[in-house]
């Protein structure tokens, strides 16, 4: 098939967008290039609400048949928390077949140039964003996500994340310049002179092993970065959230198709149910790369076995808020209410561990006791979903039954300072939909520390009572060197305090957000500004992102010849 996007086009099209990103990874500044809300789309090709919503709906019970080599079996079986059995089936492969097709196409994409490389990934990035709606619906009903924050969280913000992880990849390839004239005087000899080249080659396949609660968002940083870096990327979604992968890889072939690559640069790993193959392919050695967001037991797996690739984990920490004072109260309580309420908790930013003096804290509203604190956040929480068609706007659906066993469970650890309820969901019957518990911990009991010191991820929150605010410093500190941790939050209006907190984030390289009492949530980054993650504590061995994510994506080799 004939080149439809030439090189000069994509570079006209997309190269200023990719400068911005440049400068917004300097700067730190606020950026995005895709709009948050769902009617700025519907112009210049894109998909309307009522357009995506369509498009999603036509997929359903449907083959999406990607082009791909080896395919031996087609494989579905998603349900989505919403209760709506998603019928489509996807190509099983033949990996023996499919893994060296995708070898293939690596030596002309290695030699396109760090350039045509990002804006082939910003064209694919812009087809993705122009199906948003469509790609909402996708996020929607494999993660349980509510569908604003699927439309955000699993489109422009998904998006940003890939764009992002493309801008480091190309910082990082043009380091070094294409060629270079080496010249070294000899004295009255004559000069040594060489020519040098120096090409940046990629490592081999990346596997990028999706999960299910954020698909894309997760998903595309790995992706992107190994791609931009000259890599064949192999995406293996998680068995329930197949779908808006799927379609990321079905967009990419087109691109790379019509940009006269060869699409099995970009394939999916679907499987059957109950076959387990991450393992399988994590430890193959064609693949290379490994990028995976889960739990710890697997993550910790991928480290210690998949020894023929360079591996970044994001896996599961126990996050945490130090409460020692508020200047702003109120907010405090809002704000902690709306970060313990998105999505479920089911966010690995989410706060679990609430850390309050047993002898209360200071406030602008007077001194509150620990069970004054507790039970005003209590009452927060259900302030804020009390209405159902809120509370089913932020909340979601729970995304397995795991989570709500996790749920139920936790209500016998301790006691119950608010009780979980359900929420029932007109729209979608079959959802499962339940509002967050919050648990009242004694820290000085071995019994408590055993459920305080272990992740509970879901809509489950832990107040714990320890004996100072230097306790709790400590408490801190220990939590996040032994579990890791994805956040940190703390108030207190005491620099003595702030700077105690910092220091032990800085020590142990977690992430800290203070004070905050407006709409900026300490579950929520932002692509260009924020870290996702740092890669020094237990939680994640990666960034998302910094130049560490992608700098070992690629080796560079030189050429020398003598001038």
């Amino acid at each position: 098939m004939a080149a439809e996007l030439t090189a000069h086009d994509l570079i006209a099209q997309h190269r200023p967008t990719l400068d911005q990103a440049l400068e917004a990874i300097r700067t730190r500044a606020y950026w995005s290039p895709h709009p948050e809300h769902p009617k700025a789309y519907g112009a210049n090709g894109s998909l309307d609400m009522a357009a995506g919503k369509a498009a999603f709906d036509a997929l359903l019970g449907t083959r999406l048949d990607l082009g791909q080599p080896g395919t031996d079996d087609w494989v579905g079986g998603e349900v989505s928390p919403y209760g709506i059995e998603l019928g489509v089936t996807y190509p099983h492969a033949d990996l023996d077949v499919l893994l060296p097709a995708m070898k293939a196409g690596q030596r002309a994409w290695r030699d396109a140039g760090a350039e045509i490389r990002a804006v082939v990934c910003l064209e694919i990035l812009k087809r993705i964003s122009d199906r948003t709606h469509e790609f909402a619906h996708a996020v929607m009903h494999t993660s349980g996500q509510a569908f604003m924050m699927a439309f955000q969280a699993g489109g422009p913000h998904a998006q940003d994340r890939g764009l992002e992880a493309v801008a480091y990849a190309y910082v990082e390839q043009v380091r070094t310049p294409d060629t270079a004239e080496w010249t070294k005087p000899q004295g009255k000899r004559d000069p040594l002179a060489l020519t040098k080249q120096f090409t940046p080659v990629p490592r081999g396949i990346g596997l990028v092993i999706g999960c299910n609660t954020f698909p894309t968002w997760n998903g595309y940083p790995g992706l992107f970065a190994s791609l931009a870096t000259g890599n064949a990327v192999l995406v293996k979604p998680h068995p329930r959230a197949v779908l808006p992968l799927a379609l990321t890889v079905q967009v990419a072939r087109q691109v790379l198709t019509e940009a006269g690559f060869d699409p099995n640069l970009v394939a999916l790993a679907a499987e059957r149910p109950g076959e387990g193959i991450a393992k399988t392919l994590a430890t193959r050695p064609e693949i290379r790369i490994i990028d995976y967001t889960g739990s710890t037991s697997f993550g910790d797996w991928l480290e210690a076995n998949a020894r023929q690739a360079q591996v970044y984990t994001e896996k599961a920490g126990v996050n945490t808020v130090v409460v020692e004072s508020a200047g702003d109260y109120r907010g405090m309580l809002s704000n902690l209410a709306f970060s313990l309420s998105l999505y479920s908790g089911q966010m690995c930013t989410t706060p679990q561990n609430l850390l309050i003096p047993r002898d209360g804290i200071r406030t602008d509203q007077g001194p509150k006791t620990f069970d004054e604190v507790v039970a005003d956040l209590a009452r927060a929480i259900d302030g804020l979903l009390g209405d159902d068609a809120r509370a089913n706007a932020l909340l979601g659906a729970i995304v397995n039954p795991d989570v709500k066993a996790r749920l139920e469970a936790a209500a016998g650890l301790g006691e119950v300072a608010l009780a979980s309820r359900e929420v029932a969901n007109p729209e979608f019957p079959g959802a499962v939909v339940r509002t967050p518990v919050l648990v009242k911990l004694d820290g000085a009991k071995p019994d408590a520390e055993a459920a305080y010191m272990s992740e509970c991820f879901g809509p489950v929150s832990f107040a714990v009572a320890v004996d100072s605010v230097t306790d709790a410093v400590e408490l801190l500190r220990r939590t996040v060197r032994e579990k890791g941790a994805m956040t940190v939050g703390a108030y207190t209006t005491d620099p003595e305090v702030e700077e105690a907190v910092q220091e032990v984030c800085l020590e142990e390289a977690a992430q800290l957000s203070l004070n905050l009492t407006g709409g900026v949530y300490v579950n929520q980054t932002a692509a260009f500004s924020d870290f996702h993650g740092s890669g020094g504590n237990p939680a994640a061995n990666a960034a998302l992102c910094d130049g560490a994510f992608v700098a070992n994506r690629f080796r560079v080799v030189e050429v020398r010849r003598e001038a």
